[in-house]
């Protein structure tokens, strides 16, 4: 079975992190088959300084999006 790597910025809960890794496994085992004990998932939590997107880092300020 797999070995998933999820890469994502910092800041979310533990709780949030359960409900995500228990629904990739659940959706993984329901699509390649297998069992759940055999999924790994590593969670990789990344500092908004070491994160860019368009040529600026998560760390700077950004404009408010509209609602």
């Amino acid at each position: 079975m797999p070995t998933i790597h999820v890469e994502m910025l910092e800041g979310r809960t533990p709780e949030q992190k359960k409900k995500l890794v228990t629904e990739i496994t659940r959706v993984t085992v329901e699509v390649l088959g297998g069992s759940p004990e055999a999924v790994d998932i590593l969670l990789i939590d990344v500092p908004r300084g070491n994160w860019a997107t368009g040529g600026k880092l998560w760390s700077e300020p950004r404009p408010a999006t509209p609602a």
